[in-house]
């Protein structure tokens, strides 16, 4: 186990911790939260003795190890599996199989085992390390941002492992599904402390946030008394007749408590700026291919699809497979091989990429940076936009040159701010933000009443925002007309075993093999998506509309009686034939209405029938 007691760091005049104190007992896994700068990491560091508190203790039982995952990078094998098998505390002979599942687990293919960890990118350097971590069997781990470069699979296979994990574990992550998947804890670095709970960060959260309520009522309450009390006194103290009531309440008064008010923490606050698009259609890729000359194969071959100005398009799959580069292709950063990329001339395109914070100029301001994406923007509204990427006051005028990589992101976030758009193109663009700011951004995402293609690793940001998907996997991408979760239900990922999925059980076919059950099976998902998501989109259109009309009929009806009253006949001639035209629209909408409501019932249970059979009773 873990005890930390009264824990003290200042960096300069700021406070990171004041008597913080926190236990990990055994068994328990703790998901770490807290604000950008709040401390998380120099918190794991002081753990893992890196780095050491002003004042207080850190304690561990004798002979009690901890395993940090460190972004430092240093090897000294020539392959990567023997620089896993480094860490086995057993024989590498006889435990090197270890290595390789737990590589393999981490996106590590069979033929990148024997390269050197040199060759490799800085993700899978990183991975490399935390294999290593892992193998080396420490009592507890302390993970920051281990999810960073990962791919999804990975992901999931991490998420798996660490619940099956026996012994403590200390884990930062920007992904809170993930986090709660983990853990059995969840603590937040607040306000100089750490607070933590038993169960999920929502629980953790909420409470807080009640706590937070209830000290601001109080607070409140004691200065009214105060005042009543101060006034009193003010009132009687010169009156020798008052004397002995007046130093009571003096007395009384000297042992109340002021409590400070809460100073409010800065927060992300998203809100992007949709430039209305009177069409239907702002992109349509049609038989796109493109591949590197470096390339085995072509990262797309034929890839064609629409995009419906309310699109929401989550672009899935493991890492290299060409996720980016397609963004980059629809952002016209690239040119393709073949094929075409069509766009209205209203399209307006907003691109976000983490390797763009490259072509931020160096020199400028974050206020200039931002005001150059619309010198249409006055200062203050820059300053907004700015404020809302927390760099509020003076700080807008911090030179790009000195900004960390996260700051940087934030500042390309802001450019998007900026600019009015109609799609949104996102790839990883909760890298770099704490929970608070990627629960803020998803809220946007839903809000946002143009298209978003987006590509992330986080199942929970998928299961939020994407009702469409494009999946690198298996010889060629593909576009999928469904949720993720029916993605994972009905083809699931190639690298992971059927029983680890969360679908229901399924009985296959007795002709055919388990791919060709699974393919059937996600056609008819996309056949249903195909046919019936049209058909809620006009029952929602209808219902809308409708609504509108009723609320005109009440405004007519207003308006004849107030004429009425006026005896004004050509304006209620007039008033009186405007509401019969509403009537007659209104009649005719219910009509098709309950037209389009009965074809929607009648199929969904004819889908629901033919998607039956694969389920098991």
């Amino acid at each position: 186990m873990l005890q930390i007691s009264n824990l003290e760091k200042h960096f300069g005049e700021r406070e990171l911790f004041s008597s913080a104190t926190l236990t990990v007992n055994p068994g328990e896994r703790v998901a770490l939260f807290g604000r950008n700068g709040s401390g998380k990491s120099t918190l794991l560091k002081i753990i893992a003795g890196e780095d050491t508190p002003d004042d207080g203790e850190v304690s561990t039982p004798k002979g009690y190890r901890i395993g940090y995952l460190r972004q430092h990078l240093s090897f000294s094998h020539p392959t990567v599996y023997e620089e896993a098998c480094s860490a086995l505390a057993g024989d590498p002979v006889a435990e090197g199989y270890k290595a390789q599942i737990v590589l393999n687990g981490l996106g590590f293919t069979d033929d990148e085992l024997f390269v050197a960890p040199s060759a490799l990118s800085g993700g899978f350097q990183i991975r490399i390390n935390l294999a290593k971590l892992i193998l080396s069997e420490p009592n507890m781990l302390l993970l920051d941002e281990p999810t960073n470069y990962l791919d999804i699979v990975s992901m999931r296979w991490l998420e798996r492992f660490l619940c099956s994990w026996e012994g403590e574990i200390i884990v930062i992550s920007h992904d809170r599904s993930f986090c709660d998947e983990v853990s059995t804890h969840s603590a937040l670095i607040y306000r100089s402390g750490i607070r933590k709970i038993e169960g999920s960060s929502e629980k953790l959260f909420s409470r807080i946030a009640e706590d937070e309520e209830l000290y601001e009522r109080t607070r409140l309450n004691r200065e009214k008394e105060i005042k009543r009390m101060e006034s009193f006194i003010n009132r009687f103290k010169a009156k020798a007749s008052k004397a002995t009531v007046v130093q009571s309440r003096v007395k009384a008064l000297a042992k109340i408590e002021k409590l400070d008010e809460l100073s409010s923490e800065a927060t992300l606050d998203f809100e992007f700026v949709h430039s209305p698009f009177p069409g239907r259609f702002p992109l349509e890729i049609r038989d796109l291919s493109f591949g590197f000359p470096t390339s085995p194969r072509p990262l797309l071959d034929g890839l064609s699809f629409s995009v419906k100005k309310d699109d929401r398009i989550g672009v899935i799959g493991k890492n290299g497979r060409g996720k980016s580069t397609l963004l980059k292709l629809l952002a016209e950063e690239l040119r393709p091989v073949s094929g075409e990329i069509a766009t209205s001339p209203n399209t307006k395109l907003s691109f976000f990429a983490q390797t763009n914070t490259n072509r931020l100029t160096l020199s400028n301001t974050i206020e200039t940076e931002i005001q150059q994406v619309n010198p249409a923007l006055g200062r203050t509204a820059v300053r907004a936009i700015c404020g809302c990427m927390m760099f509020e006051g003076d700080d807008a005028l911090k030179k790009i040159s000195v900004l960390s990589g996260g700051e940087r992101s934030r500042v390309l976030l802001g450019k998007i701010l900026a600019s009015p758009s109609n799609v949104l193109l996102l790839d990883e663009p909760t890298n770099h933000l704490d929970v608070e700011s990627v629960m803020a951004m998803t809220d946007a995402l839903e809000t946002f009443e143009g298209a978003v293609i987006i590509v992330t690793h986080s199942e929970e940001m998928l299961r939020r925002v994407a009702n469409r998907l494009i999946i690198f996997q298996g010889d060629a991408p593909f576009v999928f007309e469904g949720t993720y979760d029916e993605f994972l239900d009905s083809i699931g990922w190639e690298e992971e075993d059927t029983g680890t999925r969360k679908s229901a059980k399924k009985s296959k076919p007795s002709s055919g093999s388990e791919r060709d059950f699974k393919r059937e099976k996600a056609e008819l998902l996309q056949e249903r998506s195909r046919i019936l998501t049209p058909i809620k989109d006009e029952v929602a259109r209808l219902e809308k509309r409708i609504g509108q009309l009723e609320k005109d009929i009440v405004v007519h009806q207003e308006k004849l009686a107030q004429l009425s009253s006026k005896s004004d006949g050509g304006g209620i001639a007039q008033a009186a034939q405007q509401l019969s035209a509403v009537k007659a629209e209104l009649e005719g909408l219910v009509q098709s209405w309950e037209s389009s409501s009965a074809d929607l019932e009648s199929k969904e249970r004819e889908f629901a029938e033919r998607l039956a059979r694969f389920e098991v009773a």
